[in-house]
């Protein structure tokens, strides 16, 4: 039997990865968890345990960095960058790597995206314009006033200063807009939610950015509702990257709408699967020689699908947003927002379940909001998904609040 590409492109990880275990055993978190695994083969990875962001944290540095090596003096000398996770659904978790690491994993996978690849072609130097979870990290503050200089980065400009995009005034969207403008970026590297605000203030003000040719949507779950407002308002695509500040740049969405892997970055699992395919993802990154994550399991559920010339990813959402359904099964973000893709007027979600299976939706409205009949439609849909003893809850909102790391949740349990 001749061997697909995608069995050819998974050996050649397994065989990267046979090739970094020597060194990664002199690493103090994985000396003791590789010391009996001799050889490596595809069935031997399944036996490997998990890690998980609290042994990234135990003893760092001094879990992964040699005795001989210092990272005072790793930092000094511009050899690494060192950031911290969002601290989403735990304590923030800190995360090393070689510098330029990150803009080399990232534009491997940007390429995966046939149209993105040609734009980034025909503009080498492309600049992109970034609205993102304000947090302090060493490239930006914006939770305090800092000038667009100052929120520069290379080929990068940090735009948005608050971490609600609901309450800025009209006077701080049109600042975002006009510093866009300025920048005349060739794409936007948003999160969903800063993105869709700004761009109802665009479509409302009659802006537009010509300069822009694609939207990156990362961050956060890209909902079916931000897409929709992204689309009609700047006229440009809208692609979803898939990531983490551990593992670095995973799965970019392609121009036929489809989430392929880098198979360069990182080996990708899906454990546990329930009846729809839908498990927890597992991350071995390939190419981060400082923090090597090997089996790590992200906190993400994904599904798989497998073809014999090609193997596809959908994104469900975090595990720990998932709701349950009837009989205890799972009901992931993804599933719950698939109940809006025949509903209009909606800028942003929530939609929360009590233990006791009570759920209350609330939404902010675009415009004039969702119809009678579109509302109906809604309820009937997401009611067939949860089967909830007791009616679903519908407010309309003008504020939704993130979590204290500054992102949104579509679903959760309360």
């Amino acid at each position: 039997m001749l061997a697909t590409p995608e069995l050819m492109y998974e050996a050649g990880q397994l065989a990267r990865l046979e090739e970094l275990l020597p060194r990664w055993r002199e690493m103090p978190l994985y000396r003791t968890l590789l010391a009996k695994l001799e050889g490596f083969a595809r069935e031997p990875i399944s036996r490997i345990p998990f890690i998980t962001k609290r042994d990234m944290r135990e003893g760092f540095p001094k879990n992964f960095l040699p005795a001989a090596a210092d990272l005072e003096s790793l930092l000094a000398r511009k050899e690494v960058e060192l950031e911290h996770t969002s601290g989403t659904s735990e304590e923030r978790t800190p995360v090393l790597f070689r510098k330029g690491w990150w803009d080399e994993q990232e534009a491997r996978v940007l390429r995966l995206n046939g149209y993105v690849a040609k734009v980034l072609d025909e503009h080498p130097g492309a600049r992109r314009a970034t609205l993102t979870t304000p947090a302090c990290n060493d490239r930006s503050c914006p939770v305090v006033w800092q000038s667009p200089a100052q929120r520069t980065f290379g080929l990068s400009r940090y735009v948005n200063l608050a971490r609600i995009p609901f309450v800025l005034t009209e006077a701080e969207l049109r600042r975002m807009a006009e510093e866009i403008i300025e920048w005349a970026p060739q794409f936007l590297d948003l999160s969903p939610v800063h993105g869709a605000r700004l761009a109802l203030f665009c479509e409302q003000s009659g802006i537009r950015f010509p300069s822009v040719r694609f939207i990156l949507c990362s961050y956060e779950f890209v909902s079916t509702v931000h897409r929709r407002i992204l689309q009609r308002a700047f006229g440009v695509p809208v692609f979803n990257l898939y990531g983490s500040t551990e593992t670095g740049h995973l799965l970019m969405e392609d121009e036929h709408g489809d989430m392929k892997a880098s198979h360069e970055n990182a080996l990708l699992e899906v454990v546990e699967t329930d009846s729809h395919h839908v498990g927890d993802l597992v991350v071995t990154t390939l190419t981060n020689d400082y923090m090597p994550l090997l089996r790590y399991r992200i906190g993400d559920l994904v599904e798989r699908s497998e073809q014999p010339y090609a193997t596809s990813y959908r994104v469900h959402g975090r595990l720990r947003d998932a709701l349950h359904g009837p009989a205890g099964r799972r009901v992931t973000t993804w599933q719950v927002d698939q109940c809006f893709t025949e509903i209009s007027g909606v800028l942003h979600y929530q939609l929360a379940q009590e233990e006791n299976g009570t759920c209350r939706l609330r939404y902010i409205p675009d415009g004039n909001g969702p119809t009678a009949a579109e509302l109906a439609g809604l309820m009937d849909r997401l009611t067939d998904l949860l089967q909830p003893a007791v009616k679903i809850e519908m407010e309309a909102v003008t504020v939704l609040a993130p979590t204290h790391s500054g992102k949104f949740r579509l679903t959760c349990r309360v």
